[in-house]
C-alpha cells in the first residue's frame, strides 16, 4: 500500500489492502504457488486467510489465558470470519498478479539474500 500510495496514476481507484488480501489468497502468482507446494503448503488460502483475519483483530498476540475454551477449540472458525469481516470492510477492487506480482521467500532464504547483497555493497 505504501508503494501505490506514490503512483499517481492509481489514486482513487479503490485499491486496499483487501485487494491484497485477495490476491495473496485467491489468485497468488505462479511462482508463489509452485514455492508454497515446495514447501509443502497444502491449504495456502486459509492458511494465509486466517492469519490475516487474526491480524485484523490482535495488534499484538494477545495473553493466552485471555482466551476462552470455545475460542481455542475452534479458533479456526473465527479467524475465517475475522477474514471476511476485514474483505467487507471497504468496497475494493480485484487485482491480478499481471498487475501485481510478487515473490514470496522463506526467513532464512531471504536473510540469505539480504547478506550476498550487503556482501557486494
Amino acid at each position: 500500500m505504501e508503494h501505490l500510495e506514490r503512483i499517481p496514476e492509481l489514486a482513487g481507484v479503490e485499491i486496499h489492502p483487501q485487494s491484497f488480501a485477495q490476491l495473496l489468497t485467491a489468485r497468488p502468482p505462479e511462482g508463489v504457488l509452485a514455492k508454497l507446494k515446495l514447501w509443502g503448503v497444502v491449504n495456502y488460502a486459509s492458511v494465509f486467510s486466517r492469519a490475516i483475519g487474526l491480524n485484523a483483530v490482535y495488534q499484538q498476540p494477545p495473553d493466552f489465558t485471555s482466551f476462552s475454551d470455545e475460542f481455542l477449540r475452534s479458533y479456526d472458525k473465527y479467524a475465517d470470519h475475522f477474514y471476511t469481516c476485514f474483505l467487507e470492510l471497504h468496497s475494493h477492487r480485484t487485482i491480478t498478479a499481471a498487475n501485481f506480482n510478487f515473490e514470496l521467500y522463506a526467513s532464512g532464504e531471504y536473510a540469505g539474500m539480504l547478506e550476498s547483497e550487503w556482501g557486494t555493497a
